[in-house]
């Protein structure tokens, strides 16, 4: 009878070790992407899941704008994914997870991604939190086949926004298209031509100033251009608030000869244009002060609230390491984020079309340009709440419903908004 007991008590020890092997730690990540890689992403993935059965990773495949709207909402109820990309870094960085104590070599992370870990982490802070997938610079794009066959010559370098403006208008009208240009309705798209134009967001307390005349003689002319209809109205009145909405589809289609967007449309165009006309990317133009573009990126960060984050930081560790990222970066046609593979410069990206090699190297030789307050911004607490008011007021003052210096106004009020309910 003992024996019976024993063996009966052995085959359940054993059941139970089976169904806890079984029972792999589910990690969950909230996913956007602006061309192919959430594609490639899933297939990352799945070799990570075949190599440790273990864990099993959700990959959720949001809007852009899911991220950015409803996340933080999830993350102020302390629920959230596991891992999540968003731009929105540094403002809800309080939400992030210090993986130091979980990650297999830590002097690897400090050494390929510390030059950004700041964008990822509260001031003073040292944790480890995530890392950028990518590293983006913003940009414009131009429709070499529009301006060919109006018979304007395409700006070169140096050339300002008004002069950009004055060609690609001069398209639009032999075209017969809707509009000349158009800016993503985003304040950090803003932000370059604000700076090359004067602008300084960052009081001498670090915390923000009130707009200055940067902003307000950059947002003015564009202001203006859309009142004149060569910036394409519908992309700023066609949302309401903060609300993120690209131009991409506008320049695929050719309604405008003249794109401000950055790197990471590179693969979208590429893949969605095709051979239906050349384009190239032609740099940021100038204002008064600079030819600066925006940095930025998108960040993969540990959310605070997993229940796993030891399985947690195996999938970073993964998704970071150099031969992965390599890979994604080859076939995203990204800038790289992983210091190694910037300073090697032996990318083989994964393109047969030429226009993509040539982009991608004026974006490269751009990064030259940046401006020391374009490289602050991005680190910087308040970021989000000077791109939010901008873009916001901005887009009233497009739609009629606010004056110039009615939009101005409320931007600043706006801030101080933001600030003021950040510290109670």
């Amino acid at each position: 009878m003992k024996r019976a007991c024993l063996r009966t008590s052995v085959a359940a020890a054993a059941l139970m070790m089976a169904s806890a092997a079984l029972a792999a730690d589910e990690v969950r990540i909230m996913w956007y992407s602006d061309g192919n890689e959430g594609q490639v992403m899933a297939d990352l993935l799945k070799r990570f899941e075949d190599q440790n059965p273990d864990i099993t990773v959700v990959l959720d495949n949001v809007s852009y704008q899911v991220v950015t709207e409803q996340l933080p909402i999830t993350l102020e109820a302390g629920k959230g994914p596991d891992i999540a990309r968003t731009t929105n870094l540094k403002a809800l960085s309080q939400h992030w997870l210090d993986l130091t104590p979980y990650l297999a070599d830590t002097a690897y992370w400090h050494q390929n991604y510390g030059a950004q870990a700041d964008w990822l982490r509260p001031d003073g802070s040292q944790a480890i939190t995530g890392f950028m997938t990518q590293i983006t610079l913003t940009g414009a794009f131009a429709n070499k086949t529009l301006f060919e066959q109006a018979g304007v010559a395409l700006p070169g370098a140096g050339a300002t926004w008004d002069q950009w403006v004055e060609a690609a208008s001069a398209v639009a009208q032999s075209q017969q298209l809707p509009a000349a240009f158009s800016l993503d309705r985003s304040g950090h798209r803003l932000s370059g031509p604000n700076i090359n134009h004067g602008a300084n967001y960052i009081a001498a307390d670090g915390f923000p100033a009130p707009v200055d005349e940067g902003v307000k003689a950059f947002i003015g002319k564009l202001v203006g251009w859309t009142e004149s209809g060569q910036n394409l109205k519908d992309v700023w009145v066609s949302a309401a608030g903060a609300s993120y909405r690209t131009a991409s589809e506008d320049f695929i289609n050719a309604q405008i000869p003249l794109y401000f967007s950055g790197s990471w449309q590179i693969s979208n165009l590429s893949g969605k244009i095709g051979d239906m006309f050349d384009w190239i990317a032609v740099g940021n133009p100038c204002g008064p002060k600079a030819c600066s573009g925006m940095p930025g990126g998108a960040g993969l960060v540990a959310v605070k609230y997993t229940e796993h984050p030891e399985a947690v930081a195996k999938v970073m560790d993964y998704l970071a390491s150099e031969p992965v990222m390599r890979e994604f970066t080859e076939r995203t046609l990204f800038i790289p984020s992983n210091a190694a593979l910037r300073a090697a410069g032996d990318l083989t990206y994964q393109s047969e079309d030429p226009q993509v090699q040539a982009a991608l190297a004026v974006f490269n030789e751009d990064v030259k340009n940046l401006t020391p307050e374009a490289n602050t911004l991005p680190a910087w607490k308040w970021s989000a709440a000077y791109y939010t008011a901008l873009v916001t007021r901005t887009g009233q003052a497009m739609a009629g419903e606010l004056s110039l210096d009615e939009a101005f106004s409320r931007m600043d009020s706006d801030v101080a908004e933001q600030v003021a309910q950040a510290q109670k």
